[in-house]
């Protein structure tokens, strides 16, 4: 199959399913909005945004590594080092679980938070949080041993179906904090289970990979270079909104975020459409890289980001013209949100341009290069609400995360043009094929 057609084929069928759960979510969040209230929609965002960051955070950075070393080792035949790097991932995850439940809540009351929304859900907040950094392991170990599927159903369809399901059962509660507190209960109960049996899918994956290289030595210092950089990079691309809601939870109003938290969850449901074309071809550039074998990296890297840019191309138009009926769902007051929306759905046709430079650093051994950049726009970030909310509100909020985007992307571009002596940009498919056309003559 041609390889533009197999990635926009499987994409298109994870982005689907992606696209189908989001619809639960929504639905839950469009309900919680018209039952409950906008301000309640807030405190949910508050909650979701934290177990987010928490659980990222949690593995310390072996998810994000996990795709990569997954493709390595099965490619090279090398089960005993899968092994023990999975031991280590989901060790961690463990081991910051009962870090949290034992220091959580004398953290909380220290950050002045004693009487917050997490403080007063705090077990089913952790027990959320550790099922999604499960879940994060067990889908970038899917991913990489060419399950994707796999690695990304749990989180895009069964997690919304437990959503929806515990809403449905608490939303006649007369009181709607106390309906709200035993939903955040239902969900965290049941994704629990949902990541355990998730876990069991990478059990059973084990045999995809051959025990026939010869033993090397431990490979730890190598995970530890590559994830220790990556809990950062994470945490400020992946999780960039969710440390966006934290920050403007203090500029806005509970309904001001509510609103702004779906124009972020909508980006995020987008932006999975660009994310799913990479996990299709992750495998593949990472054993062309593991082989040495340049060219077609190259090649495969300007192939994901022409199909990556065209998607994000189509989808903004998307949603320039349906966002304003998707955001009037959750009532009057969101059509607000709908200038915001289109602004921040452009910051992805952006990122998507000028390609996965973080992600090639790392392949190239350059892990720590990424930071500063990540850093440059995270402070921009931080700049930006401070100068623009105040005066301009939900505008001001989605102008700075653009710029913020803007600016750590095309400076990860530079990085990684300048060490990795890599064009990750668009610009590369086009060279591709001026050189298979020349080729060709």
């Amino acid at each position: 199959m041609n390889v533009h057609r197999r990635l926009a084929s499987q994409s298109t069928i994870i982005f689907g399913a992606r696209l189908a759960g989001a619809g639960l979510i929504f639905l839950v969040q469009a309900l919680i909005a018209r039952i409950w209230g906008a301000d309640l929609l807030g405190e949910y965002m508050i909650v979701i945004a934290t177990v987010n960051l928490v659980a990222v955070v949690m593995p310390l950075g072996f998810h994000t590594v996990g795709t990569y070393f997954a493709a390595e080792y099965r490619a090279r035949g090398e089960r005993r080092h899968f092994i023990t790097f999975i031991t280590r991932a989901y060790g961690h995850v463990v081991g910051a679980l009962v870090l949290l439940l034992l220091l959580g809540q004398p953290v909380l009351g220290l950050l002045g938070q004693g009487d917050s929304v997490l403080a007063d859900h705090f077990i089913p907040v952790a027990l959320l949080a550790f099922a999604t950094a499960m879940v994060y392991v067990n889908g970038a170990l899917l991913v990489g041993l060419k399950r994707p599927f796999a690695g990304f159903f749990a989180d895009t369809m069964f997690r919304p179906i437990i959503v929806i399901a515990a809403f449905l059962a608490t939303m006649s509660f007369a009181v709607p904090a106390e309906g709200f507190s035993m939903m955040l209960w239902i969900v965290a109960a049941g994704y629990v289970v949902i990541a355990l049996v998730h876990f069991g899918f990478v059990v059973s994956s084990l045999n995809r990979i051959p025990d026939t290289a010869p033993r090397r030595p431990s490979e730890a210092a190598r995970w530890w270079r590559f994830a220790l950089p990556w809990v950062l990079i994470s945490l400020a691309t992946d999780f960039f909104f969710d440390i966006d809601l934290l920050l403007l939870s203090h500029a806005l109003s509970r309904e001001e975020l509510a609103v702004f938290g779906i124009c972020t969850r909508i980006f995020s449901l987008i932006s999975f459409a660009v994310a799913a074309v990479y996990a299709v071809t992750l495998p593949d550039m990472f054993e062309s890289e593991a082989n040495a074998d340049r060219e077609s990296f190259k090649r495969k890297v300007g192939d994901a980001n022409f199909v990556a840019s065209v998607i994000s191309v189509v989808l903004f138009g998307g949603i320039a013209v349906a966002g304003p009926f998707a955001l009037m769902l959750f009532g009057p007051s969101f059509s607000a949100g709908a200038a915001p929306l289109a602004v921040l759905c452009l910051a992805l046709v952006v990122r998507s341009v000028m390609g996965p430079a973080s992600l090639v650093l790392s392949i190239h051994d350059r892990p720590y290069a990424s930071l500063p950049s990540v850093g440059l726009g995270v402070v921009t970030l931080v700049l930006g609400n401070w100068l623009l909310v105040p005066n301009f509100g939900l505008m001001g909020a989605a102008l700075s995360a653009i710029i913020a985007i803007s600016i750590w992307s095309v400076g990860l571009w530079w990085v990684a043009l300048r060490t990795a002596k890599l064009d990750v940009s668009i610009l590369q498919w086009f060279r591709s094929r001026r050189a298979a056309a020349v080729a060709a003559e």
